[in-house]
């Protein structure tokens, strides 16, 4: 499958001159940016430092969509941020970044720009003294991951500013790594994964060059923290466009790098259009199940059960787990196996925590007892009283969707998912409801307070 887009130009060498799009020219207003994020912007400018709205905030706002967060990016140092906000907080080792907090847990963070040789583009292989690594708007734009994601939206003006092509990109509907990018994806592999989530998402061609450095360097995501390999795969699992993404991450290697296990049956020519269906199939399911979840404003699935749904086709053709019937004793003995197969393989790759593969295990064993166990008639009443029966029951409907290709009802995929409490229902910070000020230790006496004045647990002094 051809994912890239052929260019009669390259952007090798970076673009020091910016392009100043002027606000008749886009469709960015101030009206469209949050309001704690506008605050902040206003603020700066006010002290007579330079603020910019940065990174996905501007290229989301570019293609008309809403964004999730509203980074900020200015001349000032990290010092002079807190004192002028003083709901405030100080984070990072390499780079320190502001954080701003606002009502009912909200947190903008800010950056001070950044400087190229901080973040490997022309500077030495060893990372810089911290007061070395500020930077120009120019500096900052081309240390970013990709062009689309290197964009400046200045309020005062309305313009935007553009040192790597990124809005010729985001017209083209190109991904493209800033820089050479082999170069970058060797100073951070994951810059691979990001590349190919805005594609998935945004439904953008990847540059020819970049693609070419993906699949040549998609082994090295093992050089990452593990547990940074498992946060990027959860925003792609619940980002919306996991179908998509499933199918570029097959194609350039970064599946199986995540999932080595599936090399070999992905590897096996007799199988492989029929597994790759049904991976397909999970993968579509999961994004139709959290495209209806955000819909009906519940929670989405916990990681462990999308963890084991994935799992489903390397389980089967490993222990036949699901086409076969075993006796309990023998499920027992299976369940060790896949335990201690998961604890080996993705356990380590993407860190994932010990309840998470027990609760994995249980959801596949379970999913095996109710297929054998179905009847024209249901489950057996013995199963129906397991208290897992439930869970087991969703992740059997998910199982059968993925297996046919055929959409169950959508009340079926939402089942067992509680609503989300709604954000104008939160409390502040800090702040208990009116229900916890009315239990609370100051309007309660002690369990075992006398009526009387003065006694204190019983006692009196």
């Amino acid at each position: 499958m051809d994912h890239t887009k052929e260019e009669e130009f390259t952007k090798d060498e970076p673009i020091l001159a910016a392009r100043i799009i002027p606000s008749e020219e886009h469709n960015i207003t101030p009206e469209l940016i949050d309001r704690d994020a506008l605050f902040i912007l206003k603020k700066l400018a006010g002290a007579g430092y330079a603020g910019y709205l940065v990174g996905g905030g501007v290229r989301d706002l570019y293609l008309g969509k809403t964004p999730k967060d509203f980074d900020i990016s200015t001349d000032a140092r990290p010092g002079q941020l807190r004192k002028l906000f003083p709901h405030s907080n100080t984070i990072g080792r390499r780079f320190r970044l502001v954080q701003v907090f606002f009502k009912a847990g909200k947190t903008i963070e800010i950056s001070t720009l950044r400087s190229l040789s901080e973040h490997d583009i022309d500077g030495p292989q060893e990372v810089l003294a911290p007061n070395n690594t500020f930077g120009t708007l120019s500096e900052d734009a081309r240390r970013r991951d990709l062009t689309i994601n290197s964009l400046f939206y200045e309020i005062i003006t309305g313009t935007i500013i553009d040192y790597v092509g990124g809005t010729e990109d985001l017209d083209r509907g190109i991904i493209r790594i800033g820089g050479e990018p082999a170069r970058r994806i060797g100073r951070d592999p994951v810059r691979m994964m990001r590349a190919i989530r805005h594609a998935a998402r945004n439904n953008f061609s990847i540059e020819a060059g970049t693609w070419k450095a993906i699949c040549a360097h998609s082994n090295e995501l093992s050089l990452c923290p593990p547990s940074r390999l498992r946060d990027e795969f959860l925003k792609d699992l619940y980002g919306g466009a996991a179908h998509p993404w499933f199918l570029l991450a097959v194609d350039s290697g970064i599946f199986t790098n995540l999932f080595p296990f599936y090399s070999i049956i992905l590897m096996n020519q007799d199988n492989f259009d029929q597994r790759k269906v049904l991976l397909e199939n999970i993968f579509h399911t999961i994004d139709r199940a959290n495209s209806l979840a955000v819909q009906q404003n519940i929670h989405r699935q916990p990681d462990f059960f999308l963890f084991a749904f994935i799992l489903v086709p390397w389980v089967e053709a490993r222990w036949q787990l699901f086409s076969e019937f075993r006796k309990s004793s023998v499920l027992f003995q299976l369940a060790n196996q896949i335990r201690d197969e998961v604890d080996r393989s993705i356990g380590i790759r993407l860190n994932l925590r010990r309840s998470l593969r027990q609760d994995m295990v249980g959801l596949l064993i379970n999913l095996s007892l109710l297929i054998h166990n179905k009847t024209p008639s249901g489950w057996p009443k013995w199963l129906k009283r397991k208290s897992y029966f439930r869970k087991a029951t969703l992740f059997y409907h998910f199982y059968t969707e993925a297996l046919t290709g055929e959409a169950i009802a959508d009340e079926v995929l939402i089942t067992d998912t509680p609503p989300r409490p709604l954000e104008s229902l939160q409390p502040s910070p800090g702040r208990a409801t009116p229900e916890e000020e009315k239990h609370s230790p100051s309007k309660c006496k002690p369990a075992f307070s006398s009526n009387t004045k003065g006694g204190i647990f019983g006692f009196k002094r």
